[in-house]
């Protein structure tokens, strides 16, 4: 092949698909942060830290288990605020600025849940929050109320054997929930300046018991030149266009022994034309992972299986994405690099074994890996130059579910009492 040729199936394949990767900057918008990839390439991070050493700690008015967001220097959060769901902003002293409430709140019940799991999302001008309760709401970033719907009134209620942990997501005009349980699933698309619905599309597979419950948030991409969202759960991936809602691709075929009992908890990852999916129970020691190749159309079930892991994964904790590389940090602490071309694993090691598990995705900044554990440490490893090194043990004093990210050079980390930004030693 020429060296032209060569060239020009490279950018055909960039137009095939991409995420839809925002500009380099210190906002961290939605859950897992620019291009859903769970980690930020420069910088230098804090590496020890406690409970009573860091840069500020602001009290929450009650329990919740989603990830703030940042825009502009300012951080949002969702907790409950006597008995009712709230979205809580903060400037960058920790001081709080306002309080929007709505209404009242569903406190689930997995003893690490909440009514709060959901993290918001903005796109600069408007926070877009979603709530166990079934509230749907979009407030200004002076806290504003801008609109307000609820999904549980309109479509039903979930049937999750464990609390909703899917947070709305951002087209360029949509802000776009998914319903994945036993009943009728679904994928809806609402205005973002009036909550208008525009679309909702069914989403139905038939599988195994709790197989077709899903906890995670789909991935909003470019396939085939369209904007596009990637959905996983119910044992399939599905590209779906933002445009109606409409079915462009699917794959199946990860469950083919029929197990019981596996959720789709943990989010994918893409890299490249690769989209990297952590299955099975890794927290009954029956992991699985799979490497799906991003091509084709229509079901690409029988031909876009690239290679598939039985010996590693992680059940809870979403993956990502650092320097190309995946990064896996399982339910007991397990650590795995892997190429997301080939499935095999670059590096791997262990975070000290303990009785409590890892809830929390973990995040990377700079070439330092922050993963909570349940009861409230949190580690850093410095993975710089292919190798795992453990640099820091960190005790919060309290369970921290929600997934830390980076604010400037520091690391915000919400607890289950208090929202903690960590600066000290780099």
């Amino acid at each position: 092949m020429t060296r032209t040729a060569f060239l020009g199936t490279c950018f055909a394949l960039l137009l095939t698909v991409s995420p839809i990767f925002a500009e380099p900057h210190s906002d961290w918008q939605s859950w897992r942060g620019p291009s859903s990839r769970g980690s930020i390439e420069k910088g230098k991070f804090p590496v020890k830290f406690d409970a009573n050493t860091h840069a500020w700690r602001s009290e929450l008015p009650g329990k919740g288990c989603s990830t703030p967001i940042t825009q502009n220097g300012k951080i949002y959060v969702t907790a409950p605020v006597d008995g009712n769901d709230a979205l809580l902003c903060f400037d960058a002293s920790g001081k709080e600025q306002w309080r929007t409430v709505f209404g009242k709140e569903d406190p689930g019940k997995h003893r690490n849940g909440s009514g709060s799991n959901a993290s918001p999302v903005t796109d600069g001008q408007t926070v877009f929050v979603y709530f166990k309760s079934g509230t749907l709401a979009a407030v200004d970033l002076n806290g504003k109320l801008r609109w307000q719907t609820n999904l549980v009134e309109l479509y039903g209620k979930d049937t999750l054997f464990w609390d909703h942990g899917t947070s709305p997501v951002l087209t360029e005009k949509y802000v776009v929930m998914t319903r994945m349980h036993q009943g009728e699933s679904w994928l809806a698309a609402f205005e973002k300046l009036t909550g208008k619905l525009v679309w909702k599309v069914a989403r139905n597979y038939e599988t195994p018991v709790e197989c077709d419950h899903g906890y995670t948030t789909p991935l909003v991409i470019r396939y085939e030149g369209k904007e596009a969202l990637l959905v996983w759960g119910a044992e399939h991936i599905t590209i779906q266009e933002t445009a109606d809602g409409r079915t462009m691709w699917s794959c199946g075929d990860f469950n083919p022994e029929a197990n019981k009992l596996w959720p789709a908890i943990a989010t994918p990852v893409i890299v490249d034309d690769m989209v990297v999916v952590a299955y099975g129970r890794n927290d009954r020691g029956i992991p699985r992972l799979h490497g799906v190749r991003l091509s084709g159309s229509g079901d690409v079930t029988k031909t876009n299986h690239a290679w598939k892991r039985d010996d590693v994964g992680t059940f809870v904790p979403t993956p990502l994405v650092h320097r190309n590389r995946v990064i896996l940090v399982g339910d007991q602490g397990e650590v795995s690099c892997i190429n997301p071309k080939t499935g095999e694993t670059i590096w791997s090691d262990q975070f000290p074994k303990h009785r409590t598990k890892f809830y929390a995705s973990p995040l990377v900044a700079g070439d330092r890996l922050y993963a909570p554990r349940e009861d409230g440490v949190v580690f850093v490893a410095d993975i710089s130059n292919d190798k795992f090194q453990l640099v820091a043990t960190n005790d919060m004093g309290e369970s921290v579910i929600a997934s830390p990210i980076p604010f400037g050079d520091t690391v915000l980390l919400r607890g289950e009492k208090h929202l903690f930004c960590v600066g000290g030693e780099k």
